[in-house]
């Protein structure tokens, strides 16, 4: 799909925009300038790809069912913690003074 500018130009046009471009930019410097915008093309397209990459991975994730902890687990796990607490209680405390 081209732009409605670009497709009224034509080749005398084009000829003009290179000639101002070669006389702004030297002709050492357009093959840098190309080179520099190629890359951040590039960068800026990988950069896009991952952050819907990254998108499709959260949404794959939200669309899995949350993980239930079994209630035995959860009972086991405060009666450890309740056993801790008393230990911690009985442990003779040395004096600090």
């Amino acid at each position: 799909m081209t732009s409605p500018f670009i497709a009224n130009l034509g080749t005398t046009e084009l000829l003009i925009i290179l000639a101002v471009l070669i006389l702004l930019f030297g002709a050492t410097k357009l093959p840098e300038l190309a080179r520099g915008t190629g890359r951040a093309l590039r960068i800026f397209k990988a950069e896009t790809k991952g952050l819907t990459d990254d998108d499709d991975d959260a949404a794959a994730r939200s669309a899995e069912a949350p993980r239930q902890i079994p209630s035995s687990r959860v009972d086991e796990s405060s009666e450890a913690a309740e056993a801790e607490r008393a230990e911690r209680e009985r442990a003779p405390r040395g004096d600090l003074s």
